[in-house]
């Protein structure tokens, strides 16, 4: 004889997904019979001892607290860091905005991605004509023809448009950066214009995890636009 048929109640008379739904319609049935929520004992979490109905109730609250505390933690460094990168790109636009010639304004994106984006490895490739009046030094930027060969290993970037980031193949990293392909651990590459009409920024680091698949590129994509904008109506 089973414990429930002993109290006189078969086992397979009890219907749970009803009694389930009857004290959910019926919430304060256990203050009408608090002498049955006394009795009532649950296996604690973390060990092998019970703990009350009330006592269970009051652990669940409490872990559902730490989680929304760290659910919140996280959104808060989220926005920290999302409203510093709004400040940076901020900056960047003014660094634009005050440049008076196209050649100050290719000075002021090589300064602003160094000092203000930490990126002390950076390229900007223009094509169809968009590099005159340009007179930086080869290490940041060039101007080639669109027809250019090693462009055509970037036709897929061009023709989603939006920004990549993560590892690239070891000629590219070779015709971006030069000299200092091999200290190139990871790559964002940003098209420029619409299918990259008017070129690329690609920015270099050192490791291999700050420019990865999964990150956001939202940032990197305005901050193409800005620079695009900046070189068409310069």
């Amino acid at each position: 004889m089973t414990t429930s048929e002993a109290r006189g109640l078969a086992t397979d008379a009890i219907d749970e997904e009803a009694l389930a739904r009857y004290l959910q319609l019926n919430p304060d049935f256990f203050e009408r019979h608090q002498a049955i929520l006394a009795r009532m004992r649950l296996p604690h979490a973390r060990s092998a001892t019970t703990i009350s109905l009330v006592e269970r109730q009051v652990e669940v609250l409490r872990e559902r607290q730490a989680e929304l505390e760290g659910k919140l933690a996280e959104f808060v460094a989220v926005a920290r860091a999302n409203d510093a990168l709004s400040a940076k790109i901020q900056q960047f636009t003014r660094r634009l905005l005050r440049a008076t010639s196209r050649q100050q304004m290719a000075e002021q994106i090589e300064a602003s991605l160094r000092e203000d984006f930490d990126a002390f490895h950076s390229t900007l490739i223009l094509t169809n004509g968009h590099g005159a009046g340009f007179e930086m030094p080869e290490r940041f930027l060039r101007a080639v023809p669109p027809d250019d060969a090693n462009l055509r290993s970037f036709e897929g970037l061009f023709s989603s448009g939006k920004p990549r980031c993560g590892q690239v193949r070891d000629t590219q990293r070779q015709f971006l950066f030069g000299a200092d392909a091999g200290e190139i651990g990871s790559v964002a590459l940003v098209p420029l214009g619409e299918h990259g009409s008017i070129g690329l920024l690609a920015l270099g680091s050192h490791d291999r995890e700050r420019f990865h698949p999964g990150m956001s590129t939202e940032f990197l994509a305005r901050m193409g636009e800005l620079i695009a904008d900046a070189i068409v109506h310069r």
